[in-house]
């Protein structure tokens, strides 16, 4: 079964919005949901508008923030951003 037909409009929400911010790695939406980065991916490209999506792939494809395995300082293991205080589980431990 397809993860990513469970998902709520909420969640799916979210997902995309985490997605779209450069500092949120795909490990964080991954705690966070259990959705891989290629769901993600495909997630992004059903729910999006082409262009959109071409501009959203274009600009995290190797991108050091949104992989935790490029960043360079690996001490930055904190996922949440100054909008996310409300937002729990979005840290690795």
């Amino acid at each position: 079964m397809n993860p990513l037909n469970q998902l709520t409009d909420r969640e799916k929400d979210r997902i995309i919005e985490m997605a779209w911010e450069d500092r949120t790695p795909f490990d964080a939406i991954f705690h966070q949901f259990g959705i891989p980065e290629k769901a993600v991916i495909k997630l992004m490209r059903r729910e999006m508008k082409e262009s959109a999506f071409k501009r959203w792939r274009k600009r995290v494809q190797n991108r050091s923030t949104k992989h935790h395995k490029l960043r360079t300082n690996l001490e930055i293991n904190r996922f949440k951003s100054y909008r996310q205080k409300s937002i729990s589980q979005n840290k690795i431990t």
